[in-house]
């Protein structure tokens, strides 16, 4: 008899889809602070119009980071919220220049590019598991990022 959690999912496969998430919390809590980096230290012609794009999505990323661990929560797990093990965990890594925005937008695709992986098989278990929090969540995160990856593209004139 397969054990339920207090929403109705089987309690081992959110314990699976709590372990995703986490992972994916942490690469969202050091894409985070790079972001914050950049906002803080761009320099240049593109400096205005950077500074305020790299703070609407750092704003972003925060509201982000408390969902997954809300999502996280209600599982029935508890969200990773150590620093140290996001940077032992994190795909995406810390930078460590911040000051050109070229180079900036550049480091944002490819952490939009590890965020939406790893969403995508993230939906593809929460389908599977029947989990519609865990699967809309996801399927608007990569929405989402899909229209800023090209937006972030087109200003690097991909």
């Amino acid at each position: 008899m397969k054990k339920q959690n207090y929403i109705g999912l089987d309690a081992e496969k959110s314990k699976i889809l709590a372990e995703n998430l986490n992972d994916l919390l942490a690469n969202y809590s050091v894409f985070y602070q790079n972001v914050r980096g950049m906002h803080w230290n761009i320099k240049g012609e593109k400096f205005f119009e950077l500074h305020a794009k790299f703070e609407e999505l750092y704003n972003d990323l925060i509201i982000k980071i408390d969902e997954l661990a809300e999502r996280i929560l209600t599982l029935g797990l508890q969200p990773e919220y150590r620093y140290s093990k996001y940077l032992e965990k994190s795909q995406i890594q810390e930078v460590s220049e911040t000051s050109d925005g070229i180079k900036d937008v550049e480091e944002i695709l490819k952490a939009f590019e590890i965020l939406i992986q790893k969403q995508r098989n993230i939906l593809d278990l929460s389908g599977e598991y029947n989990d519609e929090g865990t699967n809309a969540l996801m399927s608007d995160y990569i929405r989402e990022q899909e229209k800023l990856s090209w937006m972030y593209a087109a200003f690097l004139g991909k």
